[in-house]
């Protein structure tokens, strides 16, 4: 049996495969909820949650559910997992479940949770299929949350705002301000704004990606010129 790589894995789910930066999936939630740091990191949280869940179950009857039917099954785990988390939300962050709104039932839809659990979790066991939901979900929700704050800082000159919603009354001196006379930048919590904001944190994911890959050969060949030297 061929070993399985833990931290390939991971780096592949935060960063080389990132659902958003890179395979680009989960777009309609990344651009409609990001306008806070709090909701990008609420439906983030909710996202990896299900998907963990769905990993591990997928995983866990993977030897069980014929070809024919695997993706209805799959669909049907996911839908369950996702019900739960809205019934959840809805009990005890309730004012934050009335802002996200219909993007936490349409986690069901999101293509990364039901990609996931039919090209990695249908065919891997239960610690490595939940490795690879927590990075992915990781990576994903990391995304949703550096979006959120870029956009509600430049928006509106705040950063946790509305904290409070997520992590109780404890959050409720957490909120940071540039000042009552910031004149804030519309475009920035506006949809528009989002894909400003995404396509610069691709650019950026990029520029590091390329800098990282002309750094291996200059290490490399210092290495074998140092072995040569007698």
């Amino acid at each position: 049996m061929t070993e399985i790589d833990y931290k390939r894995i991971a780096l592949d789910g935060l960063w080389h495969n990132n659902q958003a930066l890179v395979a680009l999936l989960g777009l309609c939630p990344l651009m409609a909820v990001t306008n806070t740091l709090t909701n990008g990191l609420g439906l983030g949280l909710a996202t990896t949650f299900v998907l963990l869940m769905s990993n591990l179950s997928v995983s866990g009857i993977r030897h069980w559910v014929r070809a024919e039917v695997r993706l209805p099954v799959f669909v049907m785990i996911i839908a369950s997992f996702v019900t739960a988390v809205e019934l959840l939300m809805n009990a005890y962050f309730h004012e934050l479940f009335k802002i996200l709104g219909i993007f936490i039932p349409l986690i069901v839809t999101n293509c990364a949770i039901i990609g996931r659990a039919e090209a990695f979790a249908s065919r891997n066991p239960l610690k490595a299929s939940a490795v690879d939901a927590l990075a992915i979900g990781t990576g994903f929700t990391l995304v949703l949350a550096v979006l959120g704050g870029l956009r509600e800082l430049i928006g509106q000159g705040t950063l946790f705002d509305g904290a409070h919603l997520l992590f109780g009354d404890m959050a409720a001196n957490w909120k940071l301000s540039l000042g009552e006379d910031y004149p804030g930048l519309l475009l920035a919590i506006l949809p528009p704004g989002a894909f400003i904001g995404l396509g610069f944190l691709i650019a950026l994911k990029n520029i590091l990606d390329k800098r990282i890959s002309n750094r291996k050969p200059a290490e490399s060949a210092s290495t074998l010129q140092a072995e040569a030297t007698p």
